[in-house]
């Protein structure tokens, strides 16, 4: 029998990412965009496909674009609309344009030339029209007068940036100077755009834009949508629900309370109500996305979920009865459907088991895309009545020749006697009788949950094909498994997970192939944080060796980051007004309690915990004689996505952890 080779991040990256889909209006049909990686010239080609809900291979649609991304289908079914950058009839686009395709091929077409491009988009009902995102001057009126200050603002010889605004840098860059986003409106057949917010103080959120911030009425004539009510704009303010009438201009006010954060606008079929999400920041800034609908007629609204110990995801699809709605929602490290009874306040599993990453339906058929952490997303038709069947078959081939190990979960006793869940990753062909070194994968947020999900940037197969069981340990502040659990460290972070990461160690070094020589933890964002704290708590010889990614190491000083505002919040206080309290919980304050070599990772764009963070903690234990490596890289954010980066960050990680092992003078 031919011998295959283990999983590997060269498999990694071999493997096609899928999009959301979206079905055409028989639900015959979905489109998604795939995207492949060129390892060898380090980039990455998107296209759109077609996939058959009926039977048949998927189709591709598109050839000739480079970054073809969110696709929707029209409503009679005749265009699909997409996002892109290409080279067409002799001009290039400077900024994303929305194109337009038949889904039975041919070439792709500009529906307009949009100076300052498209974020996001969504199709009117009648499907000659189509609302979209744009950052825009507010001050310039037409398309004329933004197409002049696009241009000079390109021309120009300045690199300063220039604001005074609390908000004004996201992730990986600068939000753009002096621009906010804003609705408009794109007659397919004309090309004339109307800016719906000219002339208003209105725009949209300026943080994570897509087209679940707003959505069209079934009768095509308001647009509902979700707006920081306050001047100043702050990541930390709550967001109120409007809707603007096409015909007038006129816009209104449905829902705005200052407590309460709202989300992702939905109408009803009959436009009758409008689902959103609702979090109740007056009382916790954990509070969870709750399922809410504000009524037309009684101009009131209601949370819907409130009995429901789970957090509401969005989008929020509506049935055709008006009865219930279509969600995923976490549970125990599952992401299933779920459909939300709204008569009884009852929410039902569509799908028995699984992590449901995006979902469509239309005309009585469901396609969800589906992962575990042995698969990346793969499209599942759940037709009415039928068994569930697959129609996609993009990554077969090479997860067929990587055999991987298996996974499973166990429940131990930590912090506060609560039951914590493990996920294990087992080598492939993993023997119980032999000895195995042991990688605590530690997960970010620190409110996410290592599930049965897919990982492309920490892929614990990569890690178990090279000999580790990879333990991933969903600790107190995890989501999906209670807001209680998940609100238990608020002003309190790293306490209760220590607890909970030292009581996994206990059990995994009960188990008999469990090498206590060869234990590590390594984690990203928090979960870097978690692992500076540990460094410092947790006394030496316990762990062989530790790996910090994008790590919070001073509290203080991350003040620095894009989401200062929410420090407060989460630590109890601000560094101004309670510095011992804000000091307490930074691994800084316990450096000289610092002994475990520690292989510190960072990227320049990272503007969510800035890589000052990591080179202080790198250059804190090169300052203590500590043994330490630095893995910095100028072009990438949070996350480390090109091809080779990756490939070098993997190399780097499992080259660190194979070269440290506890001695009999330092191990336990």
């Amino acid at each position: 029998m031919a011998r295959h080779p283990h999983f590997s991040v060269d498999s990694l990256w071999q493997l096609q990412r899928m999009g959301p889909p979206s079905l055409c209006p028989d639900g015959a049909q979905a489109v998604v965009s795939v995207t492949r990686h060129d390892m060898a010239h380090n980039r990455s080609h998107s296209a759109l496909w077609l996939l058959s809900t009926l039977g048949g291979a998927p189709r591709a649609l598109t050839h000739c674009g480079d970054k073809d991304g969110q696709p929707a289908w029209s409503p009679h079914g005749d265009l699909i609309a997409f996002i892109a950058r290409r080279d067409q009839q002799g001009a290039k686009d400077e900024e994303p344009q929305l194109y337009l395709i038949a889904p039975d091929g041919g070439e792709a077409q500009r529906a307009a030339v949009l100076p300052t491009g498209v974020e996001a988009f969504k199709w009117f009902p009648d499907g000659k029209r189509i609302a979209f995102i744009a950052w825009v001057w507010p001050d310039a009126r037409g398309a004329k007068a933004q197409a002049l200050r696009m241009k000079a603002w390109r021309e120009r010889k300045e690199s300063g940036y220039a604001t005074s605004e609390a908000l004004y840098r996201w992730w990986d860059h600068n939000l753009p100077q002096d621009r906010v986003p804003h609705l408009l409106v794109l007659d397919i057949r004309s090309g004339r755009v109307r800016d719906l917010f000219e002339g208003t103080p209105f725009e949209l959120s300026r943080t994570e834009l897509d087209g679940s911030c707003f959505d069209i009425s079934p009768d095509g004539l308001n647009i509902a949508f979700m707006h920081d009510p306050a001047p100043h704009k702050r990541i930390d303010h709550c967001h109120a629900l409007a809707e603007i009438d096409l015909r007038s201009g006129a816009v209104r006010t449905l829902v705005q309370d200052a407590g309460w954060h709202l989300e992702a606008p939905s109408y009803s079929p009959a436009g009758d109500r409008i689902a959103f999400t609702a979090s109740h920041r007056g009382l916790k800034h954990t509070m969870p996305r709750q399922l809410a609908l504000w009524d037309r007629e009684t101009a009131t609204w209601s949370v819907e979920s409130a009995q429901w110990d789970h957090a509401v995801n969005v989008p929020l699809h509506w049935e055709d009865d008006g009865q219930s709605l279509l969600f995923t929602a976490e549970d125990r490290g599952e992401q299933p459907l779920w459909r939300f009874d709204l008569p009884d306040r009852r929410a039902e599993r569509v799908q028995a088991h699984g992590w449901v990453s995006s979902f469509d339906k239309r005309a009585g058929t469901t396609l969800i895309q589906l992962e575990s952490v042995s698969h990346p997303p793969q499209a599942w038709v759940l037709p009415p009545g039928e068994p569930a069947r697959r129609v996609d078959r993009f990554n077969d081939s090479v997860l067929a020749s990587h055999p991987m190990g298996r996974s499973e979960t166990h429940t131990i006793t930590g912090a506060l006697g609560d039951g914590v869940q493990i996920r294990l990753i087992y080598p492939p062909g993993f023997d119980p009788s032999q000895r195995y070194p042991v990688l605590h994968l530690l997960h970010g947020g620190p409110h996410s949950v290592f599930g049965d999900n897919w990982h492309w940037r920490w892929n614990q197969h990569v890690f178990a094909a090279a000999g580790y069981v990879v333990a991933c340990v969903n600790f107190h502040g995890s989501s999906g498994f209670g807001y209680a659990f998940l609100d238990s460290i608020t002003h309190r972070w790293g306490a209760l997970e220590l607890q909970d990461i030292e009581a996994a160690s206990d059990w995994l070094l009960a188990q008999p192939w469990a090498d206590p020589q060869r234990v590590y933890a390594a984690g990203g964002s928090y979960g870097g944080f978690l692992v500076a704290w540990m460094n410092a708590q947790v006394h030496s010889g316990r762990y062989a060796a530790y790996v910090c990614h994008a790590g919070c190491y001073d509290w203080q000083a991350m003040y620095a980051d894009d989401a200062y505002p929410w420090h407060a919040r989460e630590l109890g206080a601000d560094y101004w007004v309670d510095p011992v309290k804000v000091a307490a919980q930074s691994p800084s304050s316990f450096a000289a309690d610092m002994h475990t070599p520690t292989l510190v990772v960072h990227g320049a764009l990272d503007y969510r915990v800035p890589d000052a963070q990591g080179l202080a903690f790198y250059n804190t234990l090169q300052a203590r004689g500590i043994a330490s490596r630095l893995l910095w890289f100028p072009d990438e954010n949070h996350w480390i996505q090109k091809p080779r980066n990756s490939r070098l960050w993997y190399q780097e990680l499992l080259a660190w952890l194979g070269t440290h092992r506890l001695t009999s003078s330092t191990g336990p």
